[in-house]
């Protein structure tokens, strides 16, 4: 069977050392479409060294090394056809203000659950990163696997997306994705030719390459610092989504933002432990939702939140 639920989850922990610098960072933040207009001083902060503040969700590619899609296939117990997979979602916790922007640290990797949803499995890929004084950050990212389900295993939670809040939206803004995007963020590390190759996205069943999932997470997460949290990176905590459907080069991004207080009931003086502020004080909650204008508002991503405080 080639994913052995059991095998996947018993290898050890996958330990790697990674690397980064501003021109990582930069490189990034170009992928996910910052720069626009290019002398902009908001724009500024995440193209120009001088004024670098690092966008959290550069933790997706910090080091350069194989994205978290591709590594929870890289463990014993699954050998399958990358054609069939697809990115259900990812997380990523802050354990401090800041993702520096030059850094070395030690990434350990292993998946932490394995789902059988009958027609296809689900892998959890947790990623632990910390450098010489401590955490720095976590991941997980979410991989379906088509096809390779219907073992008898645990179902997990439900794999349908949430509808957005009923009410109108607190700010609605749009992005516009370069025709080249997918070619420029690839530079980041993922160079799965669903992003780049015509046959080999046709084999995957899309009419033509589409936009990496995580350039996507992180256009999202530009759009609501700099929407709501005035350009100010460090106030974020957490960011969660479930890709919801893919996204062409050339398209338009709806973001709509909802805020609300922090999640759960949580209020101030929490500690990261629940993964509340802290010390920074009482934490928010900004519900999002993405889809894409020219294909009537398809939904891009769902169940999305930032936490900030």
């Amino acid at each position: 069977m080639p994913v052995d639920a059991a095998g996947a989850l018993a290898a050890a922990p996958r330990v790697r050392e990674i690397a980064w610098d501003h021109k990582d960072v930069q490189l990034y933040h170009l992928g996910i479409g910052a720069g626009r207009p290019a002398t902009d001083p908001g724009e500024l902060r995440y193209t120009l060294e001088s004024r670098l503040h690092v966008l959290p969700s550069f933790a997706t590619v910090a080091g350069g090394g194989v994205p978290g899609v591709i590594g929870a296939l890289s463990v014993p117990g699954v050998d399958v056809d990358l054609a069939h997979v697809l990115h259900g979602g990812q997380r990523l916790r802050l354990h401090r203000p800041a993702v520096p922007v030059r850094g070395r640290a030690t990434a350990s990797s292993r998946v932490v659950a394995v789902y059988d949803k009958g027609s296809a499995a689900v892998l959890v890929l947790r990623t632990e990163v910390a450098d010489a004084d401590g955490p720095l950050w976590t991941e997980e990212a979410e991989v379906f696997v088509r096809g390779e389900g219907g073992w008898g295993g645990e179902r997990g939670a439900s794999g349908r997306p949430s509808p957005p809040p009923a009410e109108p939206a607190d700010h609605v803004v749009e992005r516009a994705v370069r025709e080249d995007q997918a070619l420029l963020y690839r530079l980041s590390g993922d160079w799965n030719p669903l992003h780049a190759d015509p046959e080999f996205a046709a084999r995957a069943g899309f009419e033509r390459p589409v936009l990496h999932g995580l350039c996507t997470y992180g256009a999202a997460l530009k759009a609501v610092v700099d929407t709501l949290l005035d350009g100010d990176v460090t106030r974020v905590r957490e960011y969660r989504t479930r890709f919801a459907g893919v996204v062409y080069p050339g398209e338009t991004l709806r973001v709509r933002m909802w805020r609300g207080p922090g999640a759960e009931g949580a209020g101030a003086g929490e500690t990261e432990e629940t993964g509340e502020a802290g010390e920074a004080g009482e934490t928010w909650e900004a519900r999002v939702a993405v889809s894409a204008v020219e294909r009537g508002d398809a939904p891009v991503l769902a169940d999305t939140v930032v936490r900030y405080g």
